[in-house]
Parts: structure tokens; C-alpha cells; sequence
């Protein structure tokens, strides 16, 4: 497969949001395997093909080299639990930048895998958290727009002084 280039912050790209996909071929098996290896690279847990420019809604996370890759076309959170956890979160079109961000702490979410079959599962802690992450790329949330304006703003004047 191939390793693609990432979109860097503050590429529009990053918050447009992505269109479902319909067609389950070898074409977005390709795509998976290629975000796979990129995400790998960059070095991350998860990646979406909007992070590569490729606006459609997939999703790859591997959160542990244990467990292996997981694939999700069409994800979409169903329900979200009350109770909230608070992690450290980037990206990989930010690397080096982190901080902390507030999410519901469990979720029940739909997707389908690489050949269009649909799946429920239930995603808490970390797992969770990622999901949420990568859903909101999808819908062209950058994780920085989860963060207060003064964190916000304090992790950019960093950012812009490391680059």
C-alpha cells in the first residue's frame, strides 16, 4: 500500500465535512489499507480519509498493536452516555499539539465494515474517546473546536511558535 501525505493545520480541508460512502469496492479496501499505513508513519491511533484529502467517511483505529486495525465506514454515534472522562487528544495533521478534552465516557455507534455490512457496538474509555474523535473529523470538527477559547488560543501561540 501506500503512505499519503496529511493534511496540516489549518488546511480548510479539515473542516469540511465528508460525504457517505456508497460503494464498497476495491477501491476504498485500497484507500483503508493506504490510511492504515499513513496513520502508522505519521506516528497516531486513528485517521480518517479526510485527514489525506479524500472527503468521504471512513475510518481506521488500531489502539493497540493486540488488537490490530479496525476499519469503519459511515460511522455515527447512536446514544452517548451522561457521565464524561476527560484524555489528552491531537491529531495527525497537528503533531506535537495536545490537550485535554471532554467527551462522554461511553457511546453506541453504527458503521459498516469495507464490504457494506452493518454493525452495532458499544465503544467506552479510550475507545470510546478515539470514535468520537475521529466522527467528529468526519463531520468536519477539528478536536481543537472541543477545547475553551483560552486553551484553544494557548495551544495555537505554541503551535505557531514550533513550526
Amino acid at each position: 500500500m501506500a503512505i499519503r501525505t496529511i493534511l496540516k493545520y489549518p488546511d480548510p480541508g479539515l473542516s469540511k465535512r465528508c460525504e457517505p460512502v456508497t460503494v464498497f469496492d476495491a477501491t476504498l479496501t485500497s484507500l483503508a489499507h493506504d490510511l492504515l499505513d499513513t496513520m502508522r508513519a505519521a506516528p497516531g491511533v486513528g485517521i480518517t480519509a479526510a485527514h489525506v484529502g479524500v472527503f468521504t467517511r471512513l475510518v481506521v483505529l488500531e489502539l493497540s498493536k493486540e488488537t490490530g486495525p479496525r476499519f469503519y465506514v459511515n460511522p455515527e454515534v447512536l446514544s452517548a452516555s451522561d457521565e464524561l472522562m476527560r484524555h489528552m487528544e491531537g491529531s495527525v495533521s497537528m503533531p506535537g499539539a495536545n490537550d485535554e478534552v471532554e467527551r462522554p465516557r461511553r457511546i453506541r455507534f453504527r458503521y459498516q465494515d469495507l464490504d457494506g455490512a452493518v454493525h452495532e457496538e458499544d465503544a467506552e474509555g479510550f475507545y470510546s474517546i478515539c470514535m468520537q474523535h475521529e466522527i467528529d473529523q468526519l463531520d468536519g470538527i477539528f478536536w481543537l473546536k472541543r477545547l475553551s477559547r483560552l486553551k484553544r488560543d494557548r495551544l495555537l501561540r505554541k503551535w505557531d511558535k514550533g513550526k
